[in-house]
């Protein structure tokens, strides 16, 4: 079914918003102001999914997308390339203010500002992660399908990502594929085999780490020793295979100067850092609050807990445990803090751990966000707990796509 429709305000997820007989239609590939033809891809009782499949009346914002697999229908990787960068911050932007109207009742200006290192928004995914057709090519699945679009390159994958030549060279009896380069040079290929599968490893254009993924994302080394160096201000980070690290080279540096600007830190502060990962903020708290303060950091990740103490072995005043926040604050007797640091995955905190850390009656909280509508239904709750948000800055930390990064800070009644 093809509809003509006036296109309306941009909703999160990298749709816009139009209407047919009364229903909602959520329209992919299409910016607000456009009359367009749009293809219906998923119908409810509520409302449809389409794609604009021709543009009647374009908007001013509209570029040819740079990537050839983009558009109806192929790659879902990118959800904004048919917009100029500017457009694409203003849209976020706009995501990130009605999500917080609507779940928290909190009316705000929000500017999407760019973080250093991806010009013209490409060449700046340093982790991506294929799928593998069952030829063994690689490429990445079409929007809401299992389908794989196969692809020969990425343009938003670093160009040392694409130095790997992984698109070139088949991956038989692969179930997944991600390359990894590091800012220190560092390169890893993390192989997922198919259930009863081996995976024999093409040659590849560049020397880089081959790592297996076994059993729930551990990984073992088959070549090289899969650990990744990375660099920000004067501190190198060890990253153990496809540990969490951000995937924009400038990402890991903006949002630590974000987060330590708003978490001011103090000489003999004691701070908390949850959901640590391998160390980033832990080490930045830790070298302001200084010998006669302290931080703790929690990790449910063992091997980014091992990275995390290995990356702060220098810092004394630091300490990293493994465990689920909902349970390891109480474990570990943790009753206060001055300032409590959380960069949570993209479901958010949820209303068990906002009102534990609510007790901890911090001076300051700073939340860390990738997904705007959890990190809003969180702010909802810690203000009511006496936590309102006191300011918040975004990043467009992934260009081309409807992600965005959000630093927020809240500040106790």
């Amino acid at each position: 079914m093809t509809l003509e429709l006036t296109v309306g305000p941009v909703a999160h997820g990298g749709w816009c918003v139009a209407r047919h007989d009364g229903r909602v239609v959520f329209v992919r590939h299409a910016l607000p102001g456009e009359r367009v033809l749009a293809e219906v891809t998923e119908e409810t009782t509520r409302f449809l999914r389409a794609d604009a499949v021709e543009i009647l009346e374009a908007s001013p914002d509209r570029v040819v997308p740079p990537c050839p697999y983009a558009g109806p229908g192929r790659c879902g990787g990118c959800d904004w390339q048919h917009a100029t960068l500017e457009a694409q911050r203003e849209l976020k932007a706009a995501v990130v203010a009605e999500q917080l109207q609507r779940l928290a009742g909190i009316t705000r200006d929000v500017v999407v500002e760019e973080v250093p290192g991806a010009k013209d928004g490409l060449g700046w995914r340093t982790r991506v992660q294929f799928a593998v057709t069952p030829e063994g090519g690689l490429g990445f699945r079409r929007h809401r399908s299992h389908d794989i679009e196969v692809v020969d390159a990425c343009l938003i994958a670093h160009p040392e990502v694409e130095a790997v030549g992984a698109e070139q060279v088949p991956w038989r009896g692969a179930g997944g594929v991600e390359v990894i380069a590091s800012s220190m040079g560092d390169r890893a290929v993390v192989v997922k085999p198919k259930p009863r599968r081996t995976v024999t490893v093409p040659p590849l254009d560049v020397p880089a780490s081959i790592l297996l993924e076994s059993g729930k994302g551990r990984t073992e080394p088959r070549r090289g020793s899969g650990m990744l160096r990375e660099q920000v201000g004067d501190r190198e980070f060890r990253v153990a295979g496809s540990g969490f690290w951000q995937v924009h080279p400038g990402a890991a540096e903006t949002l630590l100067d974000a987060v330590l600007s708003y978490a001011a830190p103090e000489p003999g502060e004691w701070a908390l850092d949850l959901y640590c990962g391998v160390g980033l903020f832990t080490a930045g708290l830790a070298e302001a609050v200084g010998r006669s303060g302290a931080v703790f950091g929690l990790e449910s990740e063992a091997a980014a807990v091992r990275d995390a103490r290995a990356n702060l072995r220098d810092l004394p005043q630091a300490r990293v445990e493994r465990g689920r926040v909902e349970e390891a604050l109480d474990r570990f007797q943790i009753e206060r803090a001055d300032l409590v640091v959380v960069d949570p995955p993209r479901s958010g905190l949820g209303r068990d751990v906002v009102e534990r850390i609510a007790t901890l009656e911090a001076g300051r909280i700073v939340y860390v966000s990738c997904d705007p509508a959890t990190l809003a239904r969180d702010l909802s709750w810690l203000a009511d707990l006496g936590y309102p948000l006191t300011d918040l800055r975004a990043f467009d930390a992934f260009p081309m796509t409807h992600h965005v990064e959000c630093v927020a800070l809240l500040s106790r009644d």
